[in-house]
């Protein structure tokens, strides 16, 4: 959606492995905005973007207005399914991931590429965008490029620029919190998740943040795990509200 910083151009740099021409969209997306958030304050950079996209050798960019995009009401949306669409993100957006993947249709139909690319931050969206593909069975493939991080574990968000002084000193804690469950869960062999998450939540709140929710999940669904299965690769994913800016993050285990 543009205001592009390192995580963005590291999605460009991974995709130039994968063949050439590399092409770039930018469009801010109504549709996944809801009626509380920051549609008309996202922030726009679009001279400072198209010169990030030259230095990055991007063949093209599709910058489509919402008349391009949208030239008649779209009542045709994609609907992703309930077990996916209503947990963790979907819970505090709703509406979102419906937005998300009618505009990564649309897109994928205007430029059809080979192959696409997007970051495991967004890991909800990275997942529901790779099963959508594949029902639909669209000629793309989906590249998964890990997040990118400031030098102190901060992901890489466009979002970080709403930060003050003093809260951007404490965002990284949400890393922090991540990795020491991460920790504990591989070196300490703990599988008591629900006290993990907890505690987690708990550390987080005193020091001031409004979370959301910090969880452990499979990978491949992002389902709970269930009793039975103790081999299932995990990842934990959180949400929080530091001051008015909210922050999500991930860990794959």
């Amino acid at each position: 959606m543009g205001n592009l910083h390192e995580g963005h151009l590291s999605l460009i740099r991974l995709a130039h492995h994968h063949g050439d021409p590399v092409i770039a969209s930018i469009f801010v997306n109504r549709l996944q905005f809801g009626p509380q958030e920051d549609f008309a304050h996202y922030p726009r950079t679009f001279e400072e973007d198209l010169e990030k996209l030259q230095r990055e050798n991007v063949y093209v960019l599709f910058a489509p207005t919402e008349t391009d995009l949208y030239p008649e009401p779209q009542h045709y949306r994609v609907n992703p399914p309930d077990g996916m669409s209503s947990i963790l993100e979907g819970e505090f957006r709703p509406g979102y991931f419906q937005g998300m993947c009618t505009v990564v249709m649309k897109l994928f139909c205007c430029v059809q590429p080979r192959i696409a690319v997007f970051g495991k931050k967004d890991y909800q969206q990275l997942m529901m965008v790779r099963a959508m593909s594949q029902q639909f069975a669209l000629p793309t493939e989906i590249i998964a490029a890990e997040t990118v991080r400031d030098e102190d574990g901060l992901a890489l968000s466009s979002r970080n620029m709403y930060l003050n002084q003093t809260e951007r000193a404490e965002a990284p804690m949400l890393f922090k919190i991540l990795s020491d469950i991460r920790r504990k869960i591989i070196e300490e062999n703990r599988n008591d998740f629900a006290t993990l998450e907890q505690a987690a939540m708990a550390q987080l709140a005193a020091r001031g943040w409004q979370p959301q929710y910090i969880t452990i999940r499979k990978q491949a669904d992002l389902q709970a795990l269930d009793a039975h299965e103790t081999n299932a690769p995990l990842v934990i994913v959180a949400a929080a509200k530091l001051g008015t800016t909210r922050l999500i993050d991930n860990l794959e285990i």
